[in-house]
């Protein structure tokens, strides 16, 4: 059977041969170790074959989509497809040298050997922009919420700030996995979800800027959160664009890693944007330039709209670099057309005069790496079709009562703990670091007075320019640790292990923060603290919470890709982390905020801190039986494991 065809390097040739096709796809032990592939015996068999010039039934690699084919019909073998190769007994295949390639496994990979660049450069910018929203509400939520109705007390609006925390993913919670589903879907795919979640949680945060009231600020983060479900199926793309697990080390770190530059940037934004009019009177009040004889009037309606609408410009900027320059990357979606995909080819080829690779072209094997990938060939009667038009896509897919495996299940319950304390840190640092000092001349409680370990109370009373250096310490903290030193710590431990250990760092943090509130400073209450030991003290409280999630998260991220029991699923497992996730974070910073509160009536600051640190201990002893798993726990009809 042979048929004739333009070849990708210019003249007229036969269909091309087995190792133009490339037949089997990469298999890496958790070492990353190829000698280890369940289909090395496999392609050997057929590379004696094609070196004695024996033609090669597709009969002896099962097809994938036969595999798929749907239930109550027969499989139809009226012929086999004959692929003759050509190749004669005196053609060498490429040599791999095992010691090398051993050599090579036990070194960390470099960031410039991740694969599509290009398409990590999107998923980070559209990353970028959500924490970089989130993060900068801390530098000033506090006020806002006090400009509502000044003569609540700060107990009260600690646990509004508690509310307000939870609303976003509280209402991820109810949505996050029918965005998961969706991204699976044929219908729907990774990218249009993204961009949907791009533009959701801008017209929220417009909305939130401009709020009057204390019920429609909660309204519209509600919005935001019930439009948004990217985190999940932006890590599913990740993976399915990292494919290696030698590489998921660095390439699950990136979304970290870019919410810390955003962690940096939001607060320090938002600190200096947060009512203008008082900020820079000079610029926008009475009499400014901008301003005019009565100042910016919208300004002093909406004090805090500015920060909102600068979120709002990187938000939209994201959602264009995502509709433009993002690749489908689902296989039910991914061969569809795409045409504003077309016209961000022609932007980058006409403006950066640069070529995009394409996946679907033909690409050589190179001569010193003998792997062997998937082939569009099948056994059936269309497979020529198939080959040159692929554009339907057949795959089994897991039913969701089969996902619930034990691994996944306590995956989950590990990674839902980690999300609650981790999410009620946030809420409660700027809530601490917003709070009003402990005054002795005007106590609260009435007549406290501190006395033995943990009987005191106050906040540090920072301004919101302040606040937001305090917030962005830990993005500062934290991009110098995930370059230089999770890549390399992670490599030797680990994901297993790291995860394991990094974890007990959690409730050191949390028990030894209250105590920010008694160290010295330069000013009396109730001016904010200053001085270089309450700064000091804050970078060192920072730094073991920021050591302990920057290995902790995108280890997380790694063990819940890997336990997901069969590929056709992934994009819901993610979707489901991110739900329990959401859920978590929903009652975590609404119950301390509440305790925060309470223990600020009590003259028990560190309350919640410290119960904190016990939900912490508990997670810690949850994640030891975590285990990593392979990404196809469970085989479906048709789908073998082939021994070694």
């Amino acid at each position: 059977m042979t048929s004739s065809h333009r070849d990708y390097r210019g003249p007229l040739m036969s269909r091309p041969s087995i190792e133009e096709l490339d037949v089997f796809p990469p298999f890496r032990d958790d070492s990353g170790n190829t000698q280890a592939s369940p289909y090395i015996a496999e392609s050997a068999r057929l590379v004696g074959a094609k070196q004695k010039k024996t033609p090669v039934s597709v009969h002896d690699y099962e097809s994938d989509d036969e595999d798929s084919e749907p239930e109550g019909k027969g499989r139809q073998h009226p012929h086999d497809l004959l692929i003759n190769t050509g190749i004669g007994s005196e053609t060498a295949t490429p040599h791999v040298d095992e010691t090398t390639q051993a050599e090579a496994t036990k070194k960390p990979v470099a960031w410039r050997s991740l694969p599509r660049k290009d398409q990590l450069l999107v998923l980070m910018l559209a990353r970028l922009s959500e924490p970089l929203t989130q993060t900068s509400l801390g530098s000033y939520l506090y006020y806002q919420l006090q400009s509502f109705d000044p003569s609540l007390p700060d107990s009260t609006i600690s646990y509004q700030a508690g509310i307000i925390s939870s609303a976003f993913p509280a209402a991820q919670f109810l949505t996050t996995m029918l965005w998961g589903r969706f991204s699976d879907s044929e219908h729907g795919g990774r990218k249009r979800t993204i961009y949907f979640g791009l533009l959701g949680t801008m017209l929220s945060i417009i909305g939130f800027g401009f709020s009057h009231s204390f019920p429609i600020a909660v309204a519209f983060r509600c919005m935001g959160g019930v439009l948004n479900g990217n985190v999940g199926v932006m890590r599913t793309m990740i993976s399915e664009i990292i494919k290696e697990k030698k590489y998921q080390s660095r390439g699950f770190l990136l979304l970290p890693m870019v919410s810390n530059i955003g962690v940096i940037v939001g607060p320090i934004l938002g600190g200096l944007l947060a009512n203008p009019l008082a900020s820079y009177p000079s610029v926008f009040g009475e009499g400014s330039m901008l301003g005019g004889k009565e100042g910016v009037q919208w300004m002093r309606r909406w004090p805090y709209a500015l920060p909102n609408l600068m979120s709002a410009v990187f938000l939209c900027l994201s959602s264009f670099a995502v509709l433009f320059f993002l690749e489908e990357t689902s296989e039910l979606c991914k061969h569809k057309p795409d045409p504003c995909l077309r016209v961000g080819r022609w932007i980058y080829r006409t403006i950066f005069c640069q070529r995009i690779a394409v996946e679907s072209e033909y690409h050589a094997i190179p001569g010193d790496d003998f792997e062997l990938h998937p082939t569009p060939t099948s056994a059936r009667r269309d497979s020529a079709a198939t080959f040159d038009r692929p554009g339907t896509v057949i795959r089994q897919t897991l039913p969701f009562r089969r996902i619930w495996t034990r691994n996944l299940i306590i995956t989950l319950c590990a990674h839902g703990v980690l999300a609650m304390h981790i999410g009620s840190f946030g809420g409660i640092w700027f809530i601490h670091l917003s709070t009003s000092r402990f005054d002795p001349k005007h106590p609260h409680p009435p007549d406290f007075k501190p006395h033995g370990l943990f009987h005191f109370t106050g906040g540090l009373a920072l301004p919101p320019a302040r606040i937001g250096i305090a917030l962005a310490i830990i993005g500062m903290i934290g991009i110098p640790l995930q370059l230089l030193v999770y890549p390399r710590v992670s490599h030797y431990l680990g994901t297993t292990r790291s995860y394991h250990r990094f974890l007990a760092l959690f409730p050191l943090m949390y028990a030894v923060a209250p105590f920010l509130s008694r160290v010295p400073s330069w000013s009396e209450p109730p001016e904010g603290v200053s001085g270089p030991w309450i700064w000091i003290a804050i970078v060192g409280v920072l730094f073991i919470q920021v050591l302990a999630r920057t290995f902790a998260l995108p280890c997380a991220a790694i063990l819940l890709n890997n336990v997901c029991p069969h590929p056709s699923v992934l994009g819901t497992v993610h979707g489901i982390g991110q739900s329990v996730s959401s859920l978590t974070r929903t009652f975590g910073p609404i119950m301390f905020s509440w305790i925060f509160g309470k223990g600020l009536d009590m003259g028990i600051v560190g309350l919640a801190w410290w119960l904190m640190s016990a939900v912490a201990i508990s997670g810690w002893f949850i994640a030891q039986g975590v285990r990593e798993g392979d990404g196809h726990e469970i085989l479906l009809e048709g789908e073998t494991r082939r021994e070694d």
